[in-house]
């Protein structure tokens, strides 16, 4: 495990097939309301929410902390009323007119050289953190190990399953948090929660169950990674 860096909590909803989206990666908005204010929670229990470039195009926003409740939390522990929304793409190819602009949040950019030359001197972005490897790709490591000394402790990972894959792949995630919701979407090329190379069954990532909740017909579990 890298250390020096946030403790970094994967929340996602999925179908009860391991379903992020369907085949048309259309945004998955099948979770109950149950199910959004659990994500709320652990949105407003964080530092920072890390969101891939193909969930925010999917959405066109994030999700902000509205609970009254949630907020005074926050205000207590000295915390902005709104995490950092910070999100992380190679090409940072985002359309400045989606609602995520504007939300009233605190956005950061994570990207590559030429992904910073397309947003520098402009305003939708507070910081643009630029972060390359010699093969051109951003070094994640780096990049979290900046946001802790940038006081995030803990970081909140939104999707999608390509980055959720590559952050596993680096050793990068502590914990999950799962909701497996009452439909079946199918399809061979339908986005998981980690989609990616995948792994060896021998060399794959493994998993503690810490709790299990089900609410109606949905069920949350939340697991840690062994170590």
């Amino acid at each position: 495990m890298v250390q020096y860096r946030p403790h970094t909590t994967v929340v996602l909803a999925m179908s009860a097939d391991g379903k992020i989206s369907d085949v048309r990666r259309s945004p998955a908005r099948f979770g109950t309301g149950v199910d959004k204010s659990h994500l709320e929670q652990q949105i407003a229990a964080s530092d920072a929410v890390l969101i891939g470039a193909g969930t925010l195009r999917a959405y066109g926003t994030t999700l902000t902390v509205s609970d009254t409740v949630l907020l005074q939390r926050r205000q207590q522990e000295s915390k902005p009323a709104q995490p950092i929304h910070i999100v992380i793409t190679h090409s940072a190819n985002l359309n400045p007119e989606i609602r995520f602009f504007q939300q009233p949040i605190r956005r950061w950019l994570v990207t590559t050289t030429s992904g910073h030359n397309f947003w520098q001197g402009r305003s939708e972005f507070e910081q643009i953190l630029v972060f390359e490897t010699p093969t051109g790709e951003i070094d994640t490591i780096a990049v979290l190990q900046q946001l802790t000394s940038l006081q995030i402790t803990h970081l909140v990972v939104l999707g999608g399953g390509e980055l959720v894959a590559s952050m596993l792949e680096l050793d990068l995630i502590d914990e999950f948090w799962l909701t497996v919701c009452p439909l079946i979407l199918g399809g061979a090329t339908a986005p998981t929660p980690v989609d990616g190379k995948g792994f060896l069954s021998q060399l794959a990532p493994r998993l503690q169950l810490l709790e299990v909740e089900k609410v109606e017909h949905e069920v949350f579990l939340h697991y840690r990674l062994q170590r």
